[in-house]
C-alpha cells in the first residue's frame, strides 16, 4: 500500500508539469444521446445512459480499489415529482499501469452505460420531462491525471397516463352474496 500511495502523489505531482509541456487540456467524456424512455404514472422504469472516455484516457470506475482515487459518479437533480432510484454503474475493468505498474486499477474505457432508474408519482400529469445531472469523473493518461471535471447532462422521460382501474368498486366486495 505505501508504494501505491507514493506512486499516486507522484502521479498528481505530474499533473501540472504534463498540462504545460504539452499543452494538453484534460479530455473530456461525451455522453451519447439518451432514449426518451416512456414510464406509466406510479411505476418504475430505466433509462439506459451511454458515455465515451476518449481512446488514450481512462477514468476511474465508480468504485475504484483505493479511497485516494476519485469515483465516477452520475449525479441526477432532484425533482419534485420524479422519484430517482438506484443508479447502477458497469463492472471496471483492473487494469495497471507505467506509473504504478503493480498495482491494478478499476477503470472504465471506451464506451460504458449508466443505468437511472426513474419513478414518477401517480399525481404526475402525462408529457415529457426533462432530467438534468451531472458524471463527475477524472481522467487519465498512461503518464498523468488531469483535474476532476463534470460534465452537465440530461435526459427526457416521458410520462404515461397509468390505467384505469375498471370493473371493481374499491368499496365493494368482489365475492358474490
Amino acid at each position: 500500500m505505501k508504494i501505491f500511495v507514493v506512486s499516486a502523489l507522484v502521479l498528481f505531482s505530474t499533473l501540472t508539469p504534463a498540462q504545460e509541456d504539452f499543452g494538453q487540456q484534460a479530455p473530456s467524456i461525451k455522453m451519447d444521446p439518451a432514449p426518451v424512455v416512456t414510464v406509466v404514472q406510479g411505476k418504475a422504469g430505466n433509462v439506459p445512459l451511454s458515455f465515451r472516455v476518449p481512446g488514450g484516457y481512462h477514468i476511474n470506475s465508480n468504485k475504484p480499489k483505493s479511497e485516494f482515487l476519485i469515483p465516477t459518479v452520475l449525479k441526477v437533480d432532484a425533482t419534485t415529482d420524479i422519484v430517482i432510484g438506484g443508479t447502477t454503474y458497469p463492472e471496471g475493468h483492473d487494469m495497471s499501469f507505467a506509473f504504478a505498474p503493480d498495482e491494478k486499477l478499476n477503470v472504465y474505457t471506451g464506451d460504458f452505460k449508466v443505468n437511472v432508474s426513474v419513478r414518477p408519482l401517480h399525481s404526475v400529469q402525462p408529457g415529457k420531462y426533462i432530467v438534468r445531472g451531472t458524471l463527475k469523473y477524472q481522467a487519465c493518461d498512461n503518464r498523468a491525471c488531469y483535474p476532476p471535471k463534470k460534465l452537465p447532462m440530461s435526459f427526457d422521460v416521458k410520462i404515461a397516463r397509468a390505467p384505469a382501474v375498471r370493473g371493481q368498486n374499491p368499496a365493494q366486495s368482489p365475492h358474490a352474496h
